[in-house]
């Protein structure tokens, strides 16, 4: 059976030899921990917290030096995210046009609010400041696709199409 169109298929299993075999293959880079943190979320979905102390280990960082890196930057994920992604632009632009109105309404009809998931693992929605779309406002971007003049309409069809 084939997987519908623009579906993110599901990450491995999280486990810690993935972790170290990340680590061993861009320790030798300077300043490996970014190149690190990016690898080990395009591998498993997210950081999962198993993962901070044996990057920092391996790294011979502190604990906590990663857990601030991963809290400091909002591409890192700390849990995982639904099967897909949708980021509404909370910039100025956009919600002069209309922005909050849509993101309210998201929200809403899903159920949840900013960096959660549906329950059935549909979709995440995340808030994201200005994607460089001003003219087109309100703006979101699904599965890193960006999309513009996005209103009620356009954003009933994406959540319908994400599965919500």
């Amino acid at each position: 059976m084939q997987r519908p169109p623009n579906v993110t298929p599901a990450p491995p299993p999280f486990e810690l030899d993935g972790v170290r075999a990340i680590v061993d293959a861009h320790r030798a880079l300077d300043g490996p921990l970014l190149p690190i943190l990016h690898a080990v979320q395009a591998r498993f979905g997210h950081i999962p917290e198993a993962a901070v102390p044996v990057i920092a280990e391996m790294l011979n960082l502190g604990r906590a030096e990663v857990h601030g890196v991963v809290s400091f930057y909002h591409d890192f994920r700390r849990e995982r995210t639904g099967r897909r992604v949708v980021r509404l632009c909370r910039a100025e632009a956009c919600q002069s046009v209309g922005g909050a109105e849509v993101a309210a309404r998201t929200l809403q009809r899903l159920g949840i609010g900013w960096h959660e998931t549906t329950p059935d693992g549909a979709v995440t929605v995340e808030p994201v400041y200005c994607l460089g779309l001003c003219a087109c406002g309100p703006a979101a971007m699904v599965d890193g696709k960006v999309v513009g003049r996005v209103d009620a309409a356009r954003i009933e069809a994406i959540l319908s199409e994400a599965g919500a």
